[in-house]
């Protein structure tokens, strides 16, 4: 497990799954960067292991997988869709349940 941005304060722990040369990861850790959030990245390509864990708690084989504390967010769109209907911000701040 690679540690890309270390959590700080009350926020959940947000976890990613990802790879490298996925151009969803990208854009999901930047946008959650522009909301000032950390997280830790879990590279799948590099850890099988890692990949198995993530299947298994996701039932899903694509990247990004994205955990906001443990809730499970879904991936890039879904992501995008929560924060369409304003859930994602007080997820983020650790004040709802997706």
């Amino acid at each position: 497990m690679s540690q890309v941005e270390q959590p700080t304060g009350g926020a959940p722990t947000i976890t990613i799954y990802s790879t490298a040369v996925c151009p969803y990861c990208v854009a999901a850790k930047n946008f959650l960067k522009s909301k000032g959030a950390q997280w830790t990245e879990v590279r799948i390509d590099l850890d099988s292991v890692e990949r198995e864990k993530m299947m298994a708690k996701t039932r899903r084989t694509s990247v990004p997988q994205i955990f906001v504390g443990d809730v499970h967010v879904g991936g890039y769109d879904d992501m995008m869709a929560l924060h369409r209907e304003g859930k994602l911000e007080p997820l983020l701040a650790g004040q709802a349940q997706a």
